[in-house]
């Protein structure tokens, strides 16, 4: 007879495999979305075409006016599938250019070209807080700073690192908890609280995945900078 340990063991493996299906699927619309709308709109006839929405850089739905970057991004999904950010019709940071990780991945741009200056993740579950602290502290004015959270990215965060993030706009991250989702675009030297930003708590009444809240989306136009 197959043991109980045996059988729980293999329970297990099948419920990981779905969910890791489910969200390969949900990766898979998430990129759809963010690569194809246009290149299938271009290759549909022009009456056909015209009955359906149009989507811009990125896979936005609407087009940014001049002297604005597009963007698109995506929360990781539970602890399987990474975060994707999208600049200017260029993906920067995502699973499938392997450049994500556990915690909290940071995109940096060039406020005045557009250019990615760098990316970065920091696990905020194992990992240490001080190599976070101590990139928000280089970051030079005028940079655009995109973040996205992936499984957990509160446990370590300190008072100086939520207080040095907080700097770069952001309204959530001084109550940013254990596994919540959180998506945020700032920047060095702002002045005011950011308006691009999107967070939901970990609850075990509202989880759309076991232990974790579903995958937040946010797109948007944000300014050059002029000077």
């Amino acid at each position: 007879m197959v043991r109980v340990g045996g059988i729980l063991k293999i329970a297990a493996l099948v419920f990981a495999f779905l969910l890791a299906v489910f969200l390969a699927f949900q990766l898979l619309e998430i990129n759809m979305d963010f690569n194809l709308n246009s290149v299938i709109s271009r290759s549909m006839p022009a009456n056909e075409a015209s009955t359906k929405p149009l989507k811009y850089k990125c896979g936005m739905s609407k087009l940014c006016p001049a002297g604005h970057w597009a963007f698109k991004m995506a929360s990781g999904a539970a602890s399987v599938v990474g975060p994707r950010i999208c600049l200017d019709d260029k993906l920067v940071m995502s699973g499938v250019r392997n450049n994500v990780g556990r915690g909290i991945n940071i995109a940096l741009i060039n406020g005045k070209t557009g250019d990615l200056i760098n990316t970065a993740s920091f696990d905020m579950w194992g990992g240490d807080v001080a190599p976070l602290i101590k990139l928000v502290k280089e970051i030079e004015d005028g940079t655009i700073v995109m973040m996205a959270s992936f499984d957990d990215a509160a446990t370590k965060l300190n008072d100086e690192a939520r207080k040095l993030i907080a700097d770069l706009g952001s309204s959530i991250v001084s109550n940013l908890g254990f596994r919540d989702n959180w998506i945020f675009v700032g920047g060095k030297g702002i002045k005011t609280k950011s308006p691009f930003e999107q967070h939901i708590k970990n609850s075990a009444g509202t989880n759309k995945f076991e232990g974790w809240p579903e995958v937040l989306e946010m797109e948007g136009c944000v300014p050059q900078r002029q000077d």
